[in-house]
């Protein structure tokens, strides 16, 4: 599923990025593009993050 439409940045791609290091919605921006047009998928990349930070504090 696509979370960025302006530059076709998918799901996936950033929890890539989440795996590889990123805990901000700037850093996923500066590695995929994502939020860095209209911004309307930073509340997106953000809950996507949030859900990953619970996932890890819960385990």
């Amino acid at each position: 599923m696509y979370v960025c439409i302006c530059r076709a940045v998918t799901e996936s791609e950033v929890h890539d990025c989440i795996a590889d290091g990123a805990r901000t919605a700037r850093q996923v921006r500066d590695a995929t593009g994502a939020g860095g047009d209209c911004a309307s998928c930073v509340r997106k990349i953000c809950a996507i993050l949030k859900r990953s930070e619970d996932l890890v504090t819960s385990a």
